[in-house]
């Protein structure tokens, strides 16, 4: 029963609401202070960086309220030209906080050299996707009388005949010559 009336007192009814009113203004001072801190609806719109020069950049970062950082880059785009943003996280138009960091993917300063895949005495389709999944994109196909039918008998690149193993740039165009199955 003593337990019971307890709550019900005067210095019971005086703490729980000396509790609730602290605990009131630190939500209302955590809720604005918060705010305040994390710039809360406060954004700056991403421009699209796509074409900038990495110089147009190190510019750009001085002018703008956010940080840049360049990650690696495998990918090459031959519309853009070396050292040039080919994208960007988070994409142009993006709402973003002040001072976030915006990461760009460069184009490289130049292709990779590759080896090239033996592919001679093989089908042309095993031959297309050995080259295409090294790097190397398919050329200009002609025929010659073999009696092997579509079967590489040499890899061309510029006009050159070239053998297996050479080094060339990626996305290089192979040229193939094949047989056409008549002796």
């Amino acid at each position: 029963m003593d337990f019971i009336r307890f709550f019900f007192s005067k210095q019971f009814l005086k703490h729980l609401a000396a509790a609730f009113g602290v605990g009131l203004v630190l939500l209302f001072a955590l809720h604005f202070g918060l705010s305040k801190i994390t710039a809360h609806n406060q954004y700056v719109i991403v421009p699209d960086l796509e074409g900038f020069s990495i110089s147009d950049i190190q510019v750009l970062e001085d002018q703008v309220d956010f940080r840049f950082a360049v990650l690696d880059s495998t990918k090459f785009n031959p519309q853009y030209p070396p050292l040039s943003v080919i994208e960007h996280v988070p994409s142009a138009g993006a709402e973003v906080k002040k001072d976030r960091k915006i990461y760009l993917t460069l184009n490289p300063s130049g292709y990779r050299k590759l080896r090239v895949p033996d592919v001679v005495q093989v089908t042309r389709r095993n031959a297309e996707t050995k080259l295409t999944a090294v790097g190397f994109e398919l050329g200009e196909i002609t025929y010659r009388n073999n009696i092997g039918k579509n079967m590489v008998l040499e890899m061309r690149y510029k006009g050159q005949k070239i053998e297996a193993g050479r080094l060339l740039p990626k996305t290089s165009k192979i040229d193939l010559v094949l047989g056409n199955g008549k002796r």
